[in-house]
């Protein structure tokens, strides 16, 4: 079994930016030591920019994703056709709460085309996500 996380813009970011919403610790260490400890392939993949993700997601041999989309989330169709033209199972991952944020954060156009949502326990979401797919075997 093969996952994806593939994380959107900015993302490359935390531990940086906005340490009282993100935290002060690397999203890609974070990620490399979930790749280590899996007991199925990770494969990690981020961009700043819409297209790449999509081209990513659509040439992925992965089974099931995991994604961040980070702004994308709340703006781009493009990235939820590309989700639901794909059919495989993928799970929706935000590290802050987006709900208890700014109102323009709270719709997510992901959502419908995803199996779950994970959102307000930061870097965690990831492995809460993986937790999911390590269950399945039906990938």
């Amino acid at each position: 079994m093969k996952i994806a996380i593939v994380n959107g813009p900015n993302l490359n970011l935390v531990g940086k930016r906005e340490k009282s919403i993100y935290g002060d610790q690397s999203l890609a260490a974070y990620l490399e030591k979930l790749k280590s400890e899996a007991s199925f392939e990770i494969e990690l993949y981020q961009s700043n920019v819409e297209g790449e993700l999509i081209n990513f997601i659509q040439s992925s041999d992965a089974n099931a994703f995991v994604i961040n989309a980070g702004g994308y989330s709340h703006t781009s169709i493009a990235l939820r056709d590309c989700i639901a033209a794909i059919e495989k199972p993928t799970i929706e991952v935000h590290i802050s709460n987006i709900a208890g944020r700014e109102s323009f954060r709270h719709e997510s156009m992901l959502s419908p085309v995803c199996i779950g949502c994970v959102f307000g326990f930061g870097l965690k979401g990831y492995d809460l996500a993986l937790a999911y797919y390590k269950d399945l075997t039906i990938l």
